[in-house]
């Protein structure tokens, strides 16, 4: 097998990107079980002159992972495509396919490490080694206007991926909006789990107001 080390100003990890062993062992073992899924780095979704991107945290195992699109196939896809397209941001019946011909408008989305991780659990050093991807993807948004964190962990790769510290000047909390030196805005959201939704840390009023307010920043 080859084994893939792309160079840092590569927006898109290669399938058998090696950066993170422990990742990388996780998807072979995946390819085994489940050799139908995608298994394998997950793109990102969406135009590139967009001005809002949402980043989230990693691919779900049943979830992007299976079928290679972002926030497809699993609950957090169900609830973040059905908002986006509430607001203008999607079209199309989402069908939990990459294939279900959903089409983004105006925003993209990405993961801030791009393989499936066991237990939905990044170490450091792999958000690290994921890290040029994001930074390239920052780079080739042109108009980006809005970032959206879903979630502390991808609200604090944002601010490590820019370069921004100390990261206690932009304190993580569902429904905030950060003013970032670069002159975009960094807004948050609790992650969009199912776990979050049935504990009540997530309303479906709570997640579409934080998308409310994207809207009016992005329009501004």
């Amino acid at each position: 097998m080859t084994v893939d080390i792309a160079p840092p100003d590569v927006a898109v990890p290669p399938a058998n990107c090696y950066r993170c062993p422990r990742l990388a062992a996780y998807r072979a073992d995946n390819r085994a079980a489940e050799p139908h899924w995608h298994n394998a780095p997950v793109p990102s979704f969406g135009p590139e002159d967009a001005r809002l991107l949402i980043v989230g945290l990693a691919p779900g195992l049943r979830g992007a992972n299976c079928t290679g699109r972002p926030f497809t196939g699993d609950f957090a896809g169900d609830l973040l495509y059905r908002t986006l397209g509430k607001f203008g941001f999607a079209s199309g019946r989402y069908g939990k396919r990459r294939d279900d011909g959903v089409r983004l408008q105006d925003c993209r989305i990405t993961n801030a490490v791009r393989c499936v991780p066991p237990k939905n659990k990044p170490e450091t050093s792999e958000f690290d080694a994921c890290r040029p991807f994001l930074q390239a993807e920052f780079a080739a948004l042109l108009r980006l206007k809005v970032l959206l964190a879903l979630g502390k962990g991808a609200h604090d790769q944002i601010l490590k991926t820019l370069g921004v510290r100390p990261l206690n000047r932009y304190p993580f909390a569902h429904g905030a909006l950060h003013d970032l030196p670069d002159g975009r805005v960094l807004a948050d959201s609790y992650h969009c789990s199912r776990y979050n939704t049935n504990t009540g840390v997530l309303t479906v009023e709570m997640f579409e107001a934080v998308f409310a307010e994207v809207r009016r920043v992005v329009a501004a």
